[in-house]
């Protein structure tokens, strides 16, 4: 059986075809399709969204702790968040397969950092695995649940953007998802409690496993050398993952020693493949993971000037370093057919119920301290509304800082109802106990828009399909002790600036729902769309500083006053533009 699958695509068949049982998930671009696909086989797994990674982790982990074969993913940044469970598990052990996809981002595609999560996975001392296409996704995600069980570790495979969103041919063999029966659970406090006495044990015997790991990946079919006919031996590469990729188009004529299982390092067969050539070449996608442990195995790596540890790697890089090393190409010569196009940078939807909350912050000149969504996208002009953003519910902690250092002036946290959710709660709790007050703004779109419109606690649904309670965070905000909690309409500018400014003026914490569905997930039908009557226009250039994508310029009354145009084909019918218009110029119509 043959698929045309992206390596997302693979690695859930791949848990389905190894018997997973459970898989949980926060979603996070690139490793958000994983679970959405593996929800096509809820038959034999029962998936889920968890509110947040370390929740994810942890639900997987119970899964292994119970004898079930167990999946969760993430993009990198949200192995940070589960990093706690997973530091400690590593001592505990797996008893059901484990295996955690990590999702790094190479160049910042959709994210705040570039991080290289193979250095996570050599710290928590687990099996780091690295395809390079989609059929190697699903091999070696068939084969990490083997290896999880057999030595009792979690196994970390390491996609990127460009595996992730990439697609190959599979060849899926003899496909047959079904549940891997559970191994029967034996209650054993010194292996799952890991109290001092029990722990220094684990230690001793985390040593004696990654010794017999490093044993196996050096026999193991996915680390393997390529000798070209007729290559010579002047140049010998050393690489892994989608860096293969590009090693075998530019330098096709040289040997390679291509890595799939990368922690722990195979060191005797790296040894043995260099003492076969005469120069070592290390090519490898953002930090020198590999090329730094060969060194420090007493081995010359030949150095270079070209990077290669910043940023996504592609053939032009590559062929740049060829050109560097041997001369025998040109460099290459990056242009683009659209470079002289002007640029289209993100903006929020039309209709978005996130602009309204931001002009109305921008025209009372708070300093916000923004967070992890669509909403980030308050921060650029004309709305220029955010000040920060650092992490998943970090708004509310930063918010609270500069209020105890003595920040002065209008100040208020930003943060989505799925953040909220995520690890907002926390940091609203604690800035309530600490008597700090901040203002909070959660922007209520009942939605985890940013990944692609996935359910959360406040959707009513989950992964699978079915009714889930719907939390309001109203609820949570008075259980927590809030006194001032509001609920505005985000479309509502009028009242938004009233409650906003009492709220940020005023001296107790507070908490405000900015609420407005998303009209995309939604699907909202449209009461009617705005017009602009070209008589009543004055072309003041108020409605621009909206910055809804739906405007366009239309006639010039007077030399760099234009008025406005709306675009049918874009407006959602929100009526934003017409609270800001003095003259009574937009109107809906039907």
């Amino acid at each position: 059986m043959k698929k045309f699958l992206s390596a997302n695509e693979a690695v859930a068949h791949g848990a389905a075809q190894a018997g997973c049982v459970v898989a949980s998930a926060y979603p996070g671009t690139p490793s958000t399709e994983i679970l959405e696909n593996i929800a096509a086989f809820k038959d034999t797994i029962k998936c889920e969204w968890a509110v947040n990674e370390k929740v994810a982790m942890e639900t997987a982990i119970g899964a292994s702790m119970a004898g079930a074969r167990a999946l969760t993913a993430m993009k990198h940044v949200g192995l940070n968040v589960a990093m706690d469970p997973l530091m400690t598990f590593t001592f505990v052990g797996a008893t059901g397969g484990m295996v955690i996809i990590s999702a790094d981002d190479p160049g910042m595609h959709s994210s705040q950092n570039e991080q290289d999560n193979r250095n996570l996975a050599k710290f928590a001392r687990t099996i780091l695995l690295e395809p390079s296409d989609s059929q190697e996704a699903y091999d070696m995600t068939v084969e990490a649940f083997d290896l999880s069980e057999k030595y009792s570790v979690p196994v970390i495979i390491r996609l990127t953007t460009r595996t992730s969103h990439t697609s190959t041919m599979v060849d899926l063999g003899d496909f047959k998802p079904a549940p891997r029966p559970l191994i029967p659970y034996v209650k054993d406090i010194s292996k799952r409690l890991p109290v001092p006495m029990f722990a220094r044990r684990h230690r001793l015997q985390v040593e004696k496993r990654t010794s017999e790991m490093e044993e196996a990946s050096c026999r193991s079919a996915m680390n393997k050398v390529i000798w070209p006919e007729g290559a010579n031996n002047a140049l010998g590469i050393v690489t892994s993952a989608v860096a293969y990729q590009y090693v075998r188009e530019i330098f096709p004529d040289f040997p390679i020693l291509k890595l799939g299982w990368t922690y722990p390092l195979p060191r005797r067969s790296i040894s043995r493949f260099s003492r076969r050539v005469k120069k070592l070449l290390v090519i490898e996608e953002l930090d020198p993971f590999l090329e730094d442990q060969i060194k420090a195995m007493g081995i010359a790596v030949l150095a270079h000037r070209t990077e290669l540890n910043m940023m996504e790697l592609n053939a032009d890089r590559v062929r740049n370093l060829r050109c560097e090393l041997l001369g025998d190409v040109p460099r290459a010569k990056v242009s683009r057919e659209d470079s002289t196009l002007p640029t289209r940078p993100p903006v929020l939807c039309a209709g978005c119920g996130h602009r309204g909350v931001f002009y109305v912050l921008s025209k009372l000149r708070a300093t916000v301290t923004g967070d992890i969504g669509c909403y980030t996208l308050g921060a650029f002009p004309p709305l220029n509304a955010m000040d920060t953003t650092i992490c998943m519910g970090a708004s509310i902690g930063n918010a609270a800082g500069m209020k105890k250092a003595g920040f002065k002036g209008r100040l208020c946290a930003v943060l989505g109802d799925s953040t909220f959710f995520h690890s907002g709660m926390t940091g609203a709790l604690s800035a309530l106990y600490n008597g700090t007050a901040v203002t909070t703004i959660v922007l209520d779109n009942r939605i985890t828009a940013m990944t692609g419109h996935q359910d959360n606690p406040g959707t009513g649904r989950t992964l699978e399909g079915a009714e889930a309670p719907v939390t309001e965070i109203a609820d949570i905000a008075k259980s927590m002790g809030f006194k001032k909690v509001e609920k505005v309409s985000a479309d509502d500018l009028t009242a938004l600036e009233k409650v906003l400014k009492d709220a940020m003026d005023g001296d107790e914490p507070a908490l405000i729902i900015a609420y407005a569905p998303c009209r995309i997930a939604a699907k909202l039908t449209k009461e009617g769309l705005c017009e602009v009557d070209a008589a009543k226009c004055k072309a003041c250039g108020a409605c621009f500083k909206m910055g809804c994508p739906a405007m366009t310029r239309g006639k010039e009354l007077r030399e760099g006053a234009f008025q406005m145009v709306i675009d049918p084909n874009l407006c959602a019918g929100c009526s934003q533009c017409s609270q800001v218009c003095k003259f009574g110029a937009i109107k809906r119509v039907k």
